[in-house]
């Protein structure tokens, strides 16, 4: 069969096809590929993601008009190699990505209490984000869901203590034993404080002037389910880090709100992006010596 045949008889299979279900089909193909280019949107692999699948295309394009199944049959069979190659590669370009989306899977919410209580807890991390906001404190909260983060808490100091606004502005002022890295809350009390999060790759970060403090937080919602609260000790702007993405700057009440919305409160509203207390007018937090988790 040679290559004009080829072409002949796909042509020929096309106009025998039931459009209505190849409408379903492509309909069906391209949420797939949406979902997957959402997914990785933003991160290194999106760029790898597009020159694999040029390849892959013009590559089976040109297998397919060749007809290399029959009258090459030594390329029909590299093709084969090839495609297993790409799937192997696929596996390993995108392991963090896999990572994430398993642990995805896995997530349920973390706080099983009633209403009340929940709202103490986001009333007592609010109040302390508000004092340390003004005093240009920097501060790291983190809030476990349902990933646990043992292994991270073993280089920290275990609490158990009650959540208060006290104890968190206590644990955040400057010279305090444990200030310099973050705080991380389970359920209703701090579980340990002085713990470090991984960082994450500045080519990750939305600007390159945010502090460690922004990259520690974006490094461990690319990782877990957690939620991280942050505040800038340069601007004092306040922040909330999920699943590798930032806030914009928030205001205290906007806090409450976003935190009630993002840990499952009933009849939660998130609110549109709000205005930062902060007094810059650029409300970015930049790096300096002092910004360290």
């Amino acid at each position: 069969m040679n290559p004009l045949s080829s072409i002949l008889d796909l042509l020929q299979r096309i106009g025998s096809y039931r459009w209505p279900f190849v409408l379903i089909e492509l309909a069906i193909i391209w949420l797939v590929v949406y979902i997957i280019v959402r997914f990785v949107q933003g991160t290194r692999a999106a760029g790898a993601l597009k020159g694999m699948l040029l390849v892959v295309a013009i590559v089976t394009v040109a297998s397919r008009i060749v007809g290399g199944g029959a009258t090459f049959p030594r390329l029909g069979l590299l093709y084969d190699r090839f495609l297993a190659l790409v799937a192997i590669g696929l596996v390993i370009i995108f392991q963090p990505e896999l990572r994430r989306a398993l642990v995805r899977l896995g997530e349920t919410p973390f706080f099983r209490t009633t209403p009340s209580e929940l709202a103490n807890v986001i009333d007592e991390i609010a109040a302390a984000c508000g004092y340390l906001s003004k005093s240009r404190f920097g501060a790291l909260i983190v809030l476990e869901r349902q990933i646990g983060l043992a292994g991270l808490i073993e280089g920290g100091t275990v609490l158990n203590a009650d959540l208060s606004a006290r104890l968190l502005q206590s644990i955040f002022f400057p010279g305090a034993a444990l200030h310099d890295l973050a705080v991380v809350v389970r359920g209703k009390a701090i579980h340990a404080a002085g713990v470090q999060l991984p960082l994450a790759d500045p080519m990750d970060m939305p600007d390159a002037s945010f502090g460690s403090r922004h990259r520690a937080a974006v490094g461990l919602t690319k990782e877990c389910d957690a939620l991280v609260v942050v505040v800038s000790e340069e601007t004092g702007t306040i922040r909330i880090a999920e699943r590798g993405r930032l806030s914009p700057g928030l205001s205290v009440d906007a806090l409450k709100t976003e935190l009630l919305a993002r840990l499952g409160g009933p009849k939660a509203r998130r609110p549109a992006p709000a205005v930062s207390t902060d007094p810059q007018p650029n409300d970015l937090d930049l790096t300096a010596p002092a910004d360290r988790t």
